[in-house]
Parts: structure tokens; sequence; C-alpha cells
């Protein structure tokens, strides 16, 4: 009886600081991976000093290469500050997982 109460908590201790923080961390990886292919960052960093809309008229080849950097250096760094507030989202829900045993067994002492 008590054997199996014990064996029952290491499952359970095992999952919630192993095996759920590690899925947490997969399912996280998958969604970053999902975002940044939606938002084109990578795409947009490697054609950078290209034209934002492949004008190579003469004579506007140097304007669309300048209003490409400037329009892509705005959605860069937009896409940046959301990835890295995604990121926040992220950490703060992985901590409180793993701190949420932590809180109920201290809201029993209140």
């Amino acid at each position: 009886m008590y054997m199996d109460v014990i064996i029952l908590f290491m499952q359970f201790l095992k999952f919630w600081f192993i095996d759920g923080p590690i899925g947490l961390v997969n399912y996280f990886s998958s969604f970053n991976k999902a975002f940044l292919e939606l938002f084109s960052l990578g795409l947009l960093v490697k054609t950078f000093f290209k034209p934002w809309k492949n004008e190579y008229r003469k004579g506007l080849v140097g304007f669309s290469i300048g209003m490409g950097i400037a329009i892509k250096s705005i959605v860069i760094l937009v896409d940046i500050l959301v990835f890295l507030v995604l990121l926040l989202a992220e950490g703060v829900f992985l901590l409180g997982f793993i701190l949420w045993p932590f809180a109920t067994v201290g809201l029993l002492f209140l």
C-alpha cells in the first residue's frame, strides 16, 4: 500500500520536473520554428540588400535597394521584438509550470 503511494509520487515528480518541461521545450521549439517561417525573418535577412519589389529599371535600382533596406529594417526589427515577447511568454509559462506544485503546497500553509 505505502509502496504504491511512493511509486505514484515518484512518477509524478518524474513527469512534472523532467518529462513535462522537456515536452514543453520541444513544443515551444516547434512553435518558434513555425513563427520564424510565418514571419519570414530568415528570408528578410537573406534578401536584405535586394530591392523590395524587384525593380531593375534604369535609374530606379539604387532607390529600390535603399527603399528595400529601409522597409526590411523596420520589418526585421518588429519581427525580432515580437519574437522576444514570444520567448519571454514561453519562459514565464515554463517557469510557472515548474513552480506550480510549490505554489499549491504553499497555499495549504496560508
